[in-house]
């Protein structure tokens, strides 16, 4: 179904992030995000309170993402939201909330895979001069999953590989807790990265099999150094921290490397598109696109705006699914 103008509402409720969004055909009118800073005393999510603040929030974030864009409810042709995957109680929140509004609104509901449109944020108007071309492997990371997927177009998606226990983001967030970081800590882990030598100490890379991860042995490994060093010196982690966190991160670097050098061998795909949270990681952008001119690869990343969670990249999946007809029934569950 095709439309001059195809307005959509995106609501992401996936995680600890109240998100709306509008957009015009592919143009973001408006992208409010509302985070739930709370967390960072509990050091993690906590699931139940995200739930509850999704519901304090709801309501202001998608009127003020009505507002910015400048337009009337009557102009939304239909909304979107995130129906899979992501905390249960919150994906509650914002599917029951698209419900209702489309249904008063007597507009289309359109239920939207958050991970896949994590993917397909990299066609919003404006994050690239000229958007990845089909087939492309995505490497999606973030603090919920790790997966190598295929793309072969917009809505046709398949894994290849995915972590078999933590994901990436589980891992950065662990690791800096235990270095004294507050959470979410990826961030702090790559600032510090920045000013380290990678090659200053080593860790073991744990195998999985095919193109899988695993990570919870480099955790491990990286456990039981601390605390070995720190047995010797009680100012190790003060004293090593550039260096700790460079060593760190070029280890995560040269297992993602590895597995996505197996997947273009395997699949010949040379166009390489990053998503999700980590793919806003500074020394992970460097490390790749050095990888990417000594093997002739094309490497994408996406905005900082549209690597986190944010509703824009779910009402852009929405545009798509409306102009293939694509609609789902009220009774659809999360």
């Amino acid at each position: 179904m095709k439309k001059k103008n195809l307005i959509i509402l995106g609501i992401d409720t996936s995680c600890d992030d109240t998100c709306a969004a509008i957009i015009n055909n592919n143009t973001v009118l408006s992208n409010i995000v509302r985070t739930q800073k709370i967390h960072q005393k509990f050091g993690g999510v906590v699931p139940e309170l995200a739930a509850s603040l999704h519901l304090q929030h709801i309501v202001s974030v998608v009127n003020n993402a009505i507002l910015k864009a400048k337009i009337k409810n009557n102009a939304i042709n239909a909304i979107a939201f995130t129906n899979f995957p992501g905390l249960i109680g919150s994906l509650l929140v914002g599917s029951a909330f698209a419900k209702s509004l489309a249904m008063c609104w007597q507009i289309p509901l359109i239920s939207v895979n958050h991970i896949q449109a994590h993917i397909l944020a990299h066609f919003i108007k404006g994050v690239h001069s000229t958007p990845p071309n089909f087939p492309f492997i995505s490497l999606s990371i973030s603090g919920g999953h790790t997966n190598i997927i295929k793309v072969k177009d917009f809505l046709e998606i398949k894994i290849l590989g995915s972590s078999n226990d933590i994901s990436l983001g589980n891992l950065f967030d662990n690791m800096a807790k235990r270095l004294g970081f507050k959470y979410p800590g990826g961030r702090i882990i790559d600032k510090y990265a920045q000013l380290g030598n990678s090659k200053t100490f080593f860790f073991n890379k744990p195998k999985a099999k095919k193109l899988n991860f695993s990570f919870s042995g480099l955790q491990t490994n990286f456990l039981y150094f601390l605390k070995k060093k720190i047995k010797k010196n009680s100012k190790f982690i003060s004293q090593n921290i550039n260096d700790i966190c460079a060593s760190f991160q070029e280890t995560v670097f040269e297992i993602l490397f590895d597995k996505l050098n197996q997947t273009v061998k395997k699949t010949g795909i040379k166009n390489i598109v990053f998503s999700g949270g980590i793919s806003s990681n500074l020394g992970l952008k460097k490390f790749f696109s050095k990888k990417s001119l000594e093997n002739n690869w094309k490497t994408f990343f996406p905005q900082l705006e549209f690597s986190s969670d944010n509703a824009a990249m779910i009402a852009l999946v929405g545009k798509l699914k409306y102009e293939r007809n694509l609609f789902d029934k009220f009774s659809i569950k999360p």
